[in-house]
């Protein structure tokens, strides 16, 4: 919500970027597949191409003609699609920095939008209750999938492209098949609206983030609630695995951003974890040490995880004495 973008590095004691250029808040980020490029959109209509170093320079794109809710490339990375409140998803080339075609059905805001892994199909998610399914090559909706009974607020394909699974306002999380259109799986383990889904890259696991201000991570291959993740105070807003599906982040309106480790091996199946919350001053002063301690939560219990930021706390005091 501060027009900022922020580009952390993962190894302790190395600086973050903080990027400036858009002019209203950043509603979304995405790497390219080779991490040589960043993408952002923003309330502010248009969506910018970032190269992620000291300089932090973007290229504009005057994308839509209402904020910019998604951005996303695709694996080759030679195309990106974005998703706007102006009803439609728009396809860019990216290293030619131009328009190439929008997509233009749906009758509502437009959340998200994403790429097959292939790159031949395209699905979006609106606020017109629809997850369509669009053939990049012939420009067409191939299908409406239309059984959400709210604002569809996120949608992403599976590893393998043959299902994708989308989240709603209405507390559910859906998993459809692709090819024959059916419904393979239905969700309904929140309290209040989903906003972020995303699926790890094994294909086996899926991680939500709701306004219920909980993470669920749910195993898909058994069809049920592996974990409850109790860390953000207020709704999470968002949530997505790394590349090698080690970690994911996690963020919330309460301002912060939560790296955790998936550590699915030693899943104790169907026990909440509940997390406590770091101290303010421990989260403002030692940001990195915070995202170390966070990385560990999955595997502490709550007594190791209090004496692990007791310590932490006891290393920062004697350092500023």
């Amino acid at each position: 919500m501060d027009s900022c973008l922020m580009v952390w590095n993962m190894k302790p004691q190395s600086r973050a970027y903080r990027f400036t250029g858009h002019k209203d808040a950043v509603t979304c980020v995405h790497f390219s597949p080779s991490g040589h490029l960043l993408a952002s959109g923003s309330r502010d209509k248009t969506v910018r191409i970032w190269v992620p170093n000291v300089k932090g320079e973007s290229t504009v794109f005057r994308a839509h003609t209402a904020t910019v809710r998604s951005v996303h490339f695709c694996s080759d990375g030679q195309s990106l699609v974005t998703a706007s409140d102006d009803k439609t998803v728009k396809v860019w080339s990216t290293h030619r920095q131009k328009f190439l075609f929008s997509l233009s059905q749906h009758i509502n805001w437009v959340r998200c939008a994403r790429f097959s892994p292939d790159g031949r199909l395209i699905v979006s998610a609106s606020d017109d209750k629809t997850v369509k399914l669009w053939d990049k090559t012939s420009r067409e909706c191939i299908y409406s999938y239309c059984e959400h009974g709210g604002f569809v607020t996120y949608v992403d394909f599976h590893p393998s492209g043959t299902c994708v699974a989308a989240a709603g306002m209405d507390n559910t999380v859906k998993v459809w098949d692709v090819r024959t259109h059916r419904l393979l799986q239905h969700y309904q383990l929140h309290s209040a609206a989903v906003n972020a889904l995303s699926f790890h890259p094994s294909g086996n696991y899926l991680v939500t983030a709701s306004s219920d201000s909980t993470l669920k991570i749910l195993d898909l291959m058994e069809g049920r609630l592996l974990y409850t993740l109790h860390g953000h105070q207020g709704p999470a807003t968002t949530v997505a695995f790394s590349r090698t599906g080690e970690y994911f982040a996690s963020g919330g309106s309460d301002e912060q951003v939560m790296v955790w480790r998936s550590n699915f091996d030693v899943a104790d199946c169907g026990e909440a974890v509940k997390v406590q919350r770091p101290s303010a001053t421990l989260a403002t002063s030692t940001r990195n040490l915070t995202v170390s301690i966070l990385e560990q939560r999955l595997t502490l219990t709550e007594d190791k995880l209090k004496k692990c930021l007791e310590n932490q706390q006891l290393i920062m005091q004697r350092k500023t004495t």
